[in-house]
């Protein structure tokens, strides 16, 4: 079958598209015929090298975290024909691929009438959910801040934030405050041009950069809540231990996690879609045999949305 590969750590052109066997479900998978998947923040840092000590050294790798697509081969609540989205999962990172084994509770059924390729923009947004619900706690009246406000998650924590009851201020590039706004923020600004300190302050902040932690966690009111989804890898041991002081010291604490969703989580996001009050973002669709133009521009910075990889 056809898969992104590479066979070194390095820029985007290390990728290529190149044959690898069709993966043989084990027992309790379902195999899926994959549509299309998005290209995720992590996936950069992993195919530069950048969390070499966690991926290690052998090559080729694969790559793609989360996907749609059409079971195959039936396996626990699902059937053959089935239209779902879920995660590879974290050790497989290889949804960017014609088929993919997962076991059931990694993934869950699209709601119907959801474009499958527009879709993939979306399982990221449990991400969202996890952040602004289960993490933050978010409440209604609340004042959110979404650093990265046009981006993969960004853009559906601004909708999800809003939803919700929050007031939404977003952070973007100056050429994506109109979609910052279109989503339904309540104030945007450029982050180029706007220092933190010009902002206010803030029941709960998220951050999808990584970077300048400690003047994002100023805006803070007491028992205000800040959640990250990344580190910055350039200055990892500082980050890591900004993050784990600030569970010791203060009341204005910084929470990470790692997004790992299940079915439920899945069927939360699927809620908030049927509702309307999730949307897709799509960037761009970019064909299987290019997915090193697709981490290109998502490194140039300036998405829209998300990247998405067509592979049916």
């Amino acid at each position: 079958m056809r898969a992104a590969l590479y066979d070194r750590y390095g820029p985007p052109e290390v990728l290529y598209e190149g044959e690898v066997p069709e993966p043989v479900p084990g027992e309790g998978e379902a195999l899926i015929r994959v549509i299309a998947t998005s290209v995720n923040g992590g996936e950069l840092y992993m195919r530069a090298g950048k969390l070499s000590p966690l991926s290690g050294r052998k090559f080729p790798k694969r790559i793609g975290i989360d996907f749609t697509g059409e079971v195959v081969s039936p396996a626990a609540g699902l059937k053959a024909g089935d239209l779902v989205w879920g995660l590879a999962g974290r050790t497989a990172h290889g949804s960017a691929a014609e088929f993919v084994a997962v076991p059931p509770d990694h993934v869950s059924r699209l709601p119907a009438g959801l474009d499958p390729v527009e879709a993939a923009a979306l399982p990221v947004g449990t991400t969202a959910i996890t952040a602004l619900r289960d993490k933050a706690r978010l409440k209604p009246g609340e004042r959110l801040l979404v650093r990265g406000a046009s981006g993969g998650v960004g853009c559906i924590a601004v909708q999800l934030g809003k939803a919700m009851g929050a007031r939404v201020t977003g952070l973007a590039g100056a050429k994506n405050l109109d979609l910052v706004r279109e989503l339904g923020a309540d104030e945007v600004f450029d982050y180029r041009t706007t220092k933190p300190s010009d902002l206010g302050a803030f029941d709960v902040v998220l951050d999808t950069a990584g970077s300048e932690l400690r003047a994002y966690r100023r805006l803070l009111r007491p028992g205000g809540r800040m959640v990250g989804i990344t580190f910055d890898t350039d200055h990892l041991a500082s980050s890591l231990g900004y993050v784990l002081g600030s569970v010791v010291f203060g009341s204005r604490r910084v929470r990470f996690f790692s997004g790992n969703p299940r079915t439920p989580l899945f069927e939360d996001l699927a809620g908030y879609v049927k509702s309307g009050a999730i949307r897709p973002v799509v960037d761009t669709v970019w064909p299987l045999a290019d997915i090193a133009g697709a981490h290109r521009a998502l490194e140039a910075g300036g998405v829209r949305g998300k990247h998405v990889v067509r592979v049916a």
